[in-house]
């Protein structure tokens, strides 16, 4: 019998994040498309996790992840969003955020199920849900003014309805939902006895004196909303890939069965420390957000500069622009090859957070890299855009 792949996962090929960071290396490209810092995160952390590592247990940490951590991260819902959580049986640490998901999608759907998603959509969401057999019902948010579309979305819903996932802030938008849009959708999950996904990883990354607003906190919804948060977001820490859940104690239940069989723990080092770094004063949280927004406020005075159209980014890493004004002639694709094997500065389409005909002459750009380099990404920019 001849070797086949699964029929779901076979669909999907190499992201475009690996794609255009690739193209980026071979052409010596300054790589503004995939999303991570070029910094590491607070030192003080990292010397903990170093020390951990030498001083602690190396074994297997409890399954739900150690009391240190979930202790913080109860105490870190309740710090800033008033949320009174019970560590024990309301949180759960993961091998990052993109394995909660999958735990959740895992844990709460079966075969038949319909979610409702929101695009333009993070690229995990659709083969994990597919590959279990769930059915995704999409709705879309599009630029420039990522308005939400309130009729669709009331469409999408119905009786088969299990779960919505909701990106907020939301890459690579950069729409932060605000209380009134999550007020209708808490007034939908309620009338179909739905719940709720919310990847909320750059909760710490909104900007221009707005405020992260969980669903999990409007009336209603504290028993209906599973919340995913990051350490690799929050503390520019990519690549330790600490993720963390927050349920009920029913949800949790189910999402744990998931989760003990993906990866079952996560490093107790790395836990130990962003427990300590989720315990960090205010000072540690404010000046990590305002760094951020003075970095996209570079890129994007730069880029308006070039000639880009820059629409508003309200938190995330990312500033997503419209290169039409340039006179390029060609799609969002082609526009982000151009660049980075002409110019030296890379970009990612748009369109591809889309399933099918999405916008066309946008691009998403990242600004969590440092000032200097920002500034050398535009300058390459306006010698070849003039």
């Amino acid at each position: 019998m001849s070797f086949s792949e699964n029929s779901i996962l076979s669909e999907y090929g190499t992201t475009i994040f690996t794609a255009m960071s690739a193209l980026a290396a071979e052409y010596g490209s300054i790589n503004l498309g995939q999303g991570f810092p070029d910094v590491d995160g607070p030192k003080e952390i990292r010397q903990i996790a170093a020390q951990a590592l030498l001083d602690g247990s190396n074994q297997y940490p409890p399954m739900m992840g150690l009391p240190e951590l979930r202790q913080a991260v109860a105490e870190h819902n309740k710090r800033f969003y008033d949320l009174d959580v019970d560590w024990q049986s309301e949180v759960m640490v993961t091998s990052g955020a993109t394995e909660a998901l999958c735990d959740c999608f895992m844990g709460l759907l079966n075969p038949g199920d319909e979610v409702v998603l929101i695009e333009p959509l993070y690229d995990s969401y659709l083969p994990i849900i597919r590959h279990i057999g769930a059915i995704p019902k999409l709705v879309r948010v599009e630029p420039p003014h990522w308005e939400l579309p309130r009729d669709a979305l009331a469409a999408a819903f119905s009786e088969k309805t299990k779960l919505l996932v909701l990106n907020s802030p939301m890459n690579p938008s950069g729409k932060v939902f605000n209380q009134e849009e999550l007020s209708f959708l808490a007034r939908i999950l309620e009338k179909h006895g739905a719940y709720a996904i919310c990847d909320e990883v750059y909760e710490h990354l909104v900007f221009d004196g707005q405020k992260h607003h969980p669903l999990m906190t409007l009336p209603g919804m504290r028993n209906r909303c599973v919340r995913i948060g990051s350490a690799g977001k929050t503390f520019s820490l990519t690549g330790w890939k600490i993720g963390y859940i927050t349920a009920t104690a029913e949800l949790m239940g189910a999402i744990a069965k998931a989760h003990q069989f993906v990866t079952f723990t996560t490093a107790p080092n790395l836990q130990k420390a962003v427990a300590a770094g989720l315990r960090f004063d205010e000072p540690y949280f404010t000046q990590f957000t305002a760094d951020m927004q003075t970095q996209r406020d570079i890129l994007a005075d730069g880029l308006r500069e070039v000639g880009f159209k820059v629409l508003q980014s309200e938190g995330t890493y990312f500033l997503t622009v419209d290169f039409s004004p340039l006179g390029f002639e060609g799609d969002d694709g082609e526009f982000c090859r151009y660049i980075t094997t002409e110019v030296g500065v890379t970009a990612v389409p748009t369109g591809a957070f889309y399933q099918e005909n999405g916008p066309r002459h946008f691009v998403r750009f990242c600004f969590c890299k440092q000032p200097s380099l920002l500034r050398e990404a535009v300058a390459r920019l306006k010698a070849h855009f003039g």
